[in-house]
């Protein structure tokens, strides 16, 4: 059984902008993106597959026990790996799937519940019953399946005679390809090919999809891009194999932002080149600090753009970000969140414009001291974006710093191995 996830006592902590140059080097967690995508893959394939370089977090763990509760052993083999057993097949919950606050989790089972004969029942925290599903429960609908949730968020109800009984559906992925990873990876399961065709050829982050696609193809799927945005998935069975999850790009994020900020050169141990998740795009842009591109098109690196954000209070220039407006519903609205929050460091930092984020610089800032507490609003990537601000403003203080948990428990213990100074309250 997976371990209980990572809770924590810790209400703010504060960082002291560095003496001296930081240096090291970084081990960064598993890709969360890769782990549940391959969690939930090894679920589907009849035998055993070892599972290493994974992410061991709040939304894996929620994701493992949920695994379990279908009927699917999981073993933590080390800090990093995990065994999953599996006949292959998905077995009912008495109970409902509590999934916190993991969106990849809630949305990929809420596909594969398509394929268990019998109800299932998912749910999550306050926070996951703000975000939406509506799209993937009429998708579901569309193949004979009885999906619902009422207020368009979790909770969910998937009500199945164990698969897809339409082998051809379209799918809106205007709010998240999640969706369409998920209905990907559940269609697998039944007779003859599955047709899949994204609703009106808008889909969030494309890259995502890719990723899906690579982890299908590990485990033996057949996948035909059948156009720009649909596919034909073959009913070849998923093979039981190993796989080593590669580091998570977007926790990458931080470190890069970090380097170019205080012109350091912590080592992270790969390349950008060598990662095939989205985010891995950030560092082109973050690089070219202080001099950022005016205008920065998250649209294909959403979980950067809050990275970025912070780290554009100290460009030479403003910066305008575009294509974010999934960014509203991700664990929080991180377009709100980030321009408040650059803002209670001083007004005028951040202004919102429609769904784009407008970053005014002041690189007068470095080196200030300025007493602010930052909100994290319970939102791992808010509290480590920030993390950069504190390294050059001397009184910054960052709320419920636990919250990292989510995706890179180990994030300040990291900091503090390279040079970090802090102190938890």
């Amino acid at each position: 059984m997976p371990s209980s996830p990572v809770t924590s006592p810790m209400t703010a902590v504060r960082l002291a902008p560095p003496h001296a140059a930081l240096s090291g080097h970084i081990a960064l967690p598993g890709s969360k993106s890769i782990t549940n995508r391959i969690l939930l893959i090894a679920a589907l394939a009849k035998g055993k597959s070892h599972i290493s370089g994974a992410l061991k977090s709040d939304d894996t763990t929620y994701m493992a026990r949920a695994l379990t509760q279908l009927g699917v052993t999981i073993t933590e083999t080390g800090d990093t790996d995990f065994l999953v057993e599996s006949s292959g097949t998905l077995a009912p919950s008495q109970t409902p799937l509590f999934l916190g606050n993991a969106g990849t989790a809630v949305r990929f089972l809420t596909a594969a519940a398509a394929n268990i004969a019998g109800t299932t029942v998912l749910t999550g925290d306050a926070h996951m019953q703000k975000r939406p599903i509506a799209p993937l429960v009429e998708a579901l609908n569309a193949t004979g399946i009885t999906a619902s949730a009422p207020s368009g968020c979790p909770p969910v109800t998937v009500t199945s005679n164990g698969g897809f009984a339409t082998r051809s559906i379209d799918v809106d992925a205007s709010l998240s390809s999640q969706y369409v990873s998920a209905l990907m990876m559940a269609g697998i399961k039944g007779t003859g090919p599955f047709s899949l065709k994204v609703k009106d050829g808008d889909i969030g982050a494309r890259g995502y999809i890719d990723i899906t696609i690579a982890c299908m193809r590990a485990f033996g799927a057949e996948i035909t891009q059948t156009g720009p945005l649909s596919w034909d998935i073959g009913s070849r069975p998923y093979q039981a194999r190993d796989y080593r999850v590669e580091p998570d790009a977007s926790a990458a994020t931080y470190i890069w932002g970090i380097n170019a900020l205080l012109n350091t050169d912590i080592d992270i141990g790969i390349a950008p080149r060598d990662m095939m998740q989205p985010d891995a795009k950030a560092y082109d842009v973050i690089a070219q600090f202080p001099h950022l591109p005016a205008v920065i098109d998250g649209s294909q690196m959403q979980d950067a753009i809050p990275t970025i954000a912070v780290l554009a209070a100290f460009n030479m220039h403003p910066v305008r970000f575009v294509g974010i407006a999934n960014l509203r519903v991700k664990e929080c609205d991180r377009i709100n969140a980030v321009a408040t929050e650059l803002n209670r460091i001083q007004a005028g930092l951040a202004q919102e414009i429609g769904d784009d984020l407008l970053v005014t610089p002041d690189r007068t800032l470095i080196g200030r001291t300025l007493a602010a507490d930052i909100e994290t609003y319970h939102d791992h990537r808010i509290a480590m974006a920030f993390s950069q601000a504190a390294l050059v403003i001397h009184g910054l203080r960052i709320l419920d710093p636990g919250c990292t948990a989510k995706t890179y428990p180990g994030y300040w213990r990291d900091l503090q191995s390279v040079g970090v100074e802090m102190r938890f309250e």
